[in-house]
C-alpha cells in the first residue's frame, strides 16, 4: 500500500529543486547587499569567524564556559547590526536569509522522521498527475455529481442514490481488502464521473491509483509484447502493480486473443495479489460472454460487486 516509488522520486526531485532554488535566491540577494554595503560584506566576514569561534568553545568547553557565552554575544551584537543597516538601505532584516516554501521543514520533506504536511500535499498532487486521469481530475467528484439528472424518474433516482452512496463509501473506506467493482449502463450515464470521484479520493487517502481506458491499457502490453528483450522498461507493470486499477470502457478496444489473454492475466493477477480493480462497460452479460469467454465472465460477475447506472445520457440533457 501507498505511492509508487515513481511519485516519491518525482516529488522528492520537486523539492529538492525548491530547496537549491531557495538557496540560490539567498546567495543572489546576498551578494547584491555586499554590492550595496561593503559594511554588511565586513559583518558577514567576521560573523563567519564567529561561527567558527563557537563551534570550537562548544567543543572545548561546552555552551556554558565563558568562552562560548562571550562569542555568542559577539556574534549576536554583529546579527543586530546588520540588521540594522539592512533596514535603513530599505531592505527586511532578514532580506538574505533563505526562504523556504515549507519553513518547517526547510523543504526536505521531513522534521525528524516524520513526513512534512508539504511532502504529503506534493505526493497527492503527484500521484493525481500519474494516475491517468488527466483533466478529468479537475471536473469530476464526488461533490459536482448531480442527480438532478435522474429525477425525473423515481426508480432510476433511487437506484442511482444507492450507486452514490456504494461509490462514497467504498472511496472513503477504501483497502487493499475492499474488493472489486464493476459498472454496467449506456454511455452518459456518470461511470466515468463516479470512478474519477473514487480515484481522487483513494488518491489523497495515500494510495497509487492508475486509471486508463481499455485501449489504451491494451496498448500498453502491445508495446511490451513487442519491445521486450530490447532494454526498454515493462509499461504495463504499473497496472499490476497499483493498489486499485481502473479500466474505463471496457469494450472498445479492438478484441482479439492477444488482449483477452491480457485482461484475463491482469485480472486474475491483482485479485490473486490482492489488489481491488474497478471495470466500467458499455456491455452486457451477454456482450461479455460472447466477446471475453467464459473464464472471465465468470470472474467478473463471480468476484466483483456490480452497479448498474440507468437513466437518460446525462450529455444529451446538457446540451438540452
Amino acid at each position: 500500500m501507498g505511492y509508487s516509488t515513481e511519485t516519491y522520486r518525482t516529488v522528492k526531485d520537486i523539492l529538492e529543486k525548491r530547496r537549491q532554488n531557495a538557496i540560490a535566491e539567498s546567495d543572489r540577494r546576498r551578494t547584491e547587499v555586499h554590492e550595496k554595503s561593503a559594511e554588511i560584506a565586513e559583518i558577514d566576514r567576521a560573523l563567519r569567524k564567529t561561527g567558527l569561534a563557537l563551534f570550537r568553545a562548544a567543543c572545548d568547553g561546552g555552551k556554558s564556559s565563558d568562552a562560548f557565552i562571550e562569542v555568542m554575544a559577539k556574534n549576536q551584537a554583529l546579527q543586530e547590526e546588520r540588521k540594522k543597516i539592512l533596514v535603513s538601505l530599505g531592505l527586511p532584516e532578514d532580506y538574505t536569509e533563505v526562504h523556504y516554501s515549507c519553513p518547517v521543514c526547510r523543504d526536505s520533506g521531513y522534521t525528524d522522521i516524520h513526513m512534512c504536511g508539504c511532502m504529503r500535499a506534493e505526493l497527492t498532487k503527484a500521484a493525481l498527475r500519474q494516475s491517468g486521469l488527466g483533466t478529468l481530475i479537475d471536473r469530476q467528484s464526488f461533490e459536482n455529481f448531480s442527480l438532478d439528472y435522474y429525477r425525473e424518474n423515481k426508480d432510476n433516482l433511487r437506484r442511482m442514490e444507492r450507486t452514490l452512496a456504494i461509490c462514497r463509501e467504498y472511496a472513503e473506506a477504501f483497502s487493499l481488502a475492499s474488493g472489486n467493482l464493476i459498472f454496467f449502463g449506456r454511455t452518459g450515464l456518470g461511470k466515468t464521473h463516479l470512478c474519477t470521484a473514487i480515484a481522487r479520493l483513494v488518491i489523497e487517502r495515500g494510495f497509487d491509483v492508475r486509471y486508463e481506458s481499455a485501449p489504451n491499457l491494451f496498448g500498453e502490453f502491445e508495446y511490451d509484447r513487442f519491445k521486450s528483450g530490447h532494454g526498454e522498461d515493462a509499461r504495463a507493470d504499473k497496472y499490476m502493480e497499483a493498489d486499485l486499477l481502473i479500466i474505463d470502457d471496457l469494450g472498445t478496444e479492438t478484441t482479439t486473443q492477444f488482449t483477452v489473454s491480457c485482461l484475463y492475466n491482469l485480472i486474475n493477477t491483482r485479485e490473486n495479489n490482492g489488489r481491488p480493480t474497478i471495470i466500467n462497460t458499455n456491455l452486457g452479460e451477454g456482450e461479455l460472454e460472447s466477446r471475453y469467454g467464459d473464464r472471465i465472465t465468470s470472474r467478473l460477475f463471480g468476484g466483483y460487486r456490480a452497479l448498474v447506472f440507468v437513466g437518460e445520457d446525462v450529455r444529451k440533457q446538457k446540451l438540452k
